[in-house]
């Protein structure tokens, strides 16, 4: 009898799902697509966005939406009637150039922003190397911001009255003076001035240290090894670095100066040719009831910001900053 040999193959041992490429591809291929494929993974990010897009509509777009409308309006401010006047209240505006004389007022505060920016800047480097109570000096130069500016006001209209605190100090010194501080305009500006540099130094030092932080560790250590100098490290890599910040800084000291506010209306009410271009709409708005003429006025500021912005931005362009 003879012995025939089996010539199949042995049995091939299930594949276990870990190790084959077939089911883990098709794993990978269906959560790809599904990540693609749900509609929720699809709006998950415009629900994150739900909440802070209704509060930038309903306080920013809304109410300058309803600005504009009651400019062209003769509205009062507390009668329901609003009666269309076309552009009425903005030739009114463009017709009386006494509107525009008080932007005038505006290059003290301009004078005092290019001061602080040159204050945050000095400082903001300086403190950005090792030096002993940087901490300290950081908190020092910052404080000023957090507080109120009507507090601010209430503060430095005493600081600078007659007998005041500055006349007291004055007088530690040997220094005599009758002088009042806040009742000539240029007096009166230039220590308003003051105090908005004060107070806005710390918001530009802060900018200016976190710009500066940003910069690679490396390049110190290297221009350190090449012998450069405290001002060489400021001039040829700090400056280069914080121009798109600095560009925002100015941005923000010009649109400032424009729309100052807080100290001048606390401090003299706009009084002795104080006035900002805020205050006089202000004053149209709630003291003489012209609130359709205080919205064109807000309106025309409002556009004036942006056109001067936008020459800048046109004059300086943002350049991208590649250091390493």
């Amino acid at each position: 009898m003879t012995r025939t040999t089996s010539t199949a193959s042995p049995p091939v041992p299930a594949a276990e799902p870990g190790r084959t490429g077939k089911r883990p591809s098709r794993h990978r291929a269906r959560a790809g697509a599904s990540w693609r494929d749900r509609p929720m993974r699809r709006i998950t990010p415009w629900l994150f966005l739900l909440a802070p897009l209704a509060l930038l509509i309903t306080f920013t777009y809304v109410p300058v939406g309803n600005m504009i409308y009651y400019s062209f309006t003769d509205w009062d401010g507390i009668s329901p009637d609003r009666n269309y006047v076309g552009a009425d209240n903005y030739t009114e505006i463009f017709t009386r150039p006494e509107l525009f004389r008080v932007f005038a007022v505006s290059f003290y505060y301009l004078a005092a922003s290019v001061v602080q920016i040159v204050i945050a800047l000095y400082f903001a480097a300086v403190l950005s190397f090792d030096l002993r109570f940087r901490n300290l000096f950081k908190g020092i130069l910052f404080f000023p911001y957090l507080i109120n500016g009507v507090a601010i006001g209430f503060v430095f209209l005493y600081f600078f009255q007659d007998g005041g605190t500055l006349d007291s100090v004055l007088s530690w010194f040997g220094v005599g003076t009758d002088h009042a501080w806040l009742g000539t305009p240029e007096s009166a500006n230039t220590s308003m001035a003051g105090v908005s540099v004060w107070r806005f130094t710390g918001l530009n030092f802060v900018l200016f240290l976190g710009a500066i932080q940003s910069i690679p560790g490396e390049l110190y250590e290297a221009a350190q090894l090449d012998g450069a100098t405290r001002w060489q490290q400021f001039r040829h890599i700090i400056a280069p670095s914080i121009r798109p910040v600095l560009s925002l800084s100015v941005i923000l000291a010009i649109s400032g100066s424009l729309s100052v506010f807080e100290i001048p209306y606390i401090m003299t009410g706009g009084a002795t040719e104080t006035s900002t271009f805020v205050i006089q709409t202000v004053k149209f708005a709630f003291q003489f009831n012209k609130t359709g003429l205080a919205s064109a006025c807000a309106v025309v500021l409002l556009a004036i910001i942006l056109v001067i912005t936008w020459i800048q931005r046109r004059l300086v362009p943002d350049e991208k900053v590649d250091l390493v």
